[in-house]
């Protein structure tokens, strides 16, 4: 999800394994929780309340209220200097590569991409799906005409 949908969730928007957010242009869209997710936002939602919330935010700051997108932008990076990662490290581009891993490893359809990240085109979503040669290679010996050799089978 985007950073801005990240800070903007509130509790009562987690059902189980899917989060409803409000994304772009005030639409609604339904993201489903991977187990690790899951796993990740119980654990998180079992320790929340010692932290004395102001209201029904998700994601809260020690003080209590609704985290920024600063102070999460501030955690990341953090994190990847923590982590001896390249700093030009971005909640961006961690959402952009979460979903070319998907796209490119997951073997999801583009379609279903453009509904995970809440793209009003595919043309957007197409940004995110880097085609290498070994896919090309792949995707013309997908053809269930590739194993034709030419040769008359006779019976």
């Amino acid at each position: 999800m985007r950073l801005s949908e990240l800070v903007n969730l509130n509790i009562e928007q987690i059902f189980s394994e899917i989060v409803s957010v409000i994304g772009k242009g005030d639409k609604q869209r339904k993201i489903f929780l991977n187990p690790a997710a899951k796993k990740a936002v119980y654990n998180w939602l079992s320790v929340r309340d010692y932290y004395k919330p102001k209201d029904n935010a998700l994601f809260i700051s020690k003080r209590g209220t609704r985290m920024s997108t600063r102070a999460v932008q501030i955690m990341i990076e953090k994190a990847v200097k923590n982590a001896e990662l390249p700093k030009k490290i971005t909640t961006h581009k961690l959402r952009h590569t979460a979903a070319t891993l998907m796209y490119k490893h997951g073997r999801v359809d583009i379609r279903a991409l453009k509904e995970i990240l809440g793209h009003e085109s595919i043309s957007t979503t197409e940004i995110y799906t880097h085609i290498d040669d070994q896919q090309l290679q792949s995707a013309v010996n997908a053809n269930p005409l590739a194993d034709m050799t030419g040769k008359r089978v006779h019976n």
